[in-house]
């Protein structure tokens, strides 16, 4: 009797003591409110230095040339990112739609894009910073990030506008300019001597699998046999070397303009590429897939891959390939769900292969055939006894200014 009124009196004082605990403002007792939801405005976007926008691929827009980034919004975007002290990361969204909803989900900051006045308010959003009037069209932000706003609003002037405007005009005029002194074709033509760097182009050939004449042509068509070469984007000496591609393949920036080094690294760069063209198995178009991907970018390439195969096209047949690589800089093309890479200058890489496969020819090459016969497998065709497919057939080879070309028609 006596143990069990001792039991019941703990519980008792123990039950009291819970209660006096709970009834003071102790951490350990007392539930820790959730914390309200704050607004992912100006300061936090100044404070992570990361302003994020979204915009669409396009001429007009954004787009890659040559490792540069290019496009009048993507302009107008860089210099607000620097107005507020912050880098720029670009998101990019098929059409105006998916921008649209990118922002309301608060993946982005701003919408770089000029969004109709319409749109804008429909999707409950904020009309500020770049207005083109005429269009009645702008940029557009959250309701939820008002000093944003306030600063779109203060930092675009319709003169920074037309500032801005004439520096890309600038940019379109020089992207393709490379300030180089031009060599003749020849060195000499009776002793088959080709320019002062035969050599070296031998030299590539045996890393490469190509005729060493084909790398002296692809050499002059990208700086005329300058080894001082620079071009508006940054690509320099003999092959024109991008920075970032230069530090890919290891070649410092001393030597860039060496003309054994740049041939060496653009050799170890062309071999790179017809490695990740595999697929390509007949070696002498596996030549202008890789000539292609060096000049506008190994990605683009394969977006028009992948443009050929949604038609119904030979993905493998540069005759096929290039019609969607001009076709790139198309909307119906680019903005094609297959595309990852959006818009590009497609005839300018066009006319690049083109161009190279004539010089080389002029410099007695054998287009036709591709590769030299020193040549490692990997570099030609292991299928021997496959019979003619119906891709190998005489065509005639269009150019650009020819009138029966046309980009608009259906492939």
């Amino acid at each position: 009797m006596r143990n069990h009124l001792l039991f019941v009196l703990l519980v008792l004082l123990c039950s009291a003591c819970r209660k006096e605990a709970e009834s003071h403002d102790n951490a350990a007792f007392v539930a820790v409110p959730e914390p309200e939801t704050s607004t992912y405005d100006l300061d936090q976007i100044q404070e992570t230095g990361e302003l994020i926008v979204a915009t669409v691929s396009g001429p007009d827009t954004y787009y890659d040339y040559h490792g540069q980034i290019l496009g009048y919004q993507y302009l107008l975007a860089t210099h607000f990112a620097q107005h507020i002290g912050a880098r720029l990361r670009v998101e990019l969204c098929r059409d105006t739609l998916e921008l649209m909803q990118t922002l309301e989900r608060g993946d982005v900051d701003i919408v770089a894009y000029p969004l109709t006045f319409t749109d804008i308010g429909k999707a409950d959003l904020v009309s500020c910073g770049p207005v083109n009037a005429s269009d009645s069209t702008s940029w557009a932000v959250r309701h939820d990030t008002p000093l944003l706003a306030k600063a779109l609003r203060s930092w675009y002037t319709p003169g920074l506008g037309k500032k801005l405007t004439a520096e890309e005009r600038t940019q379109q005029k020089e992207r393709s300019q490379v300030r180089r002194k031009v060599r003749a074709r020849y060195l000499s033509r009776s002793q088959g001597i080709i320019s002062p760097y035969d050599q070296h182009f031998k030299a590539a050939a045996r890393v490469t699998g190509w005729d060493w004449k084909l790398i002296a042509a692809q050499c002059y068509q990208e700086s005329g046999f300058d080894p001082d070469a620079v071009s508006w984007a940054g690509a320099q000496g003999l092959m024109q070397i991008m920075p970032t591609t230069a530090q890919h393949l290891g070649l410092s920036p001393n030597l860039v303009h060496q003309p054994a080094e740049n041939i060496a690294a653009a050799a170890r760069y062309i071999r790179e590429l017809s490695e990740s063209f595999r697929e390509v198995r007949d070696g002498a178009e596996r030549i202008k897939f890789v000539l292609a991907a060096y000049n506008g970018g190994y990605f683009h390439i394969r977006d028009a891959m992948a443009l050929c195969r949604k038609y119904g096209k030979n993905p493998t047949s540069w005759l096929d390939v290039s019609f969607f690589v001009r076709g790139l800089s198309l909307p119906k093309y680019y903005r094609d769900p297959v595309v990852k890479y959006g818009y590009m200058i497609g005839d300018e890489t066009y006319n690049y292969v083109a161009s190279i496969m004539d010089l080389w020819r002029s410099y007695g090459g054998t287009p036709g055939r591709g590769v030299a016969s020193s040549s490692s497998s990997l570099y030609s065709s292991p299928i021997r006894s496959r019979k003619k497919n119906r891709f190998v057939r005489k065509v005639e080879i269009l150019q650009p200014d020819d009138e029966a070309f046309n980009i608009d028609e259906q492939p």
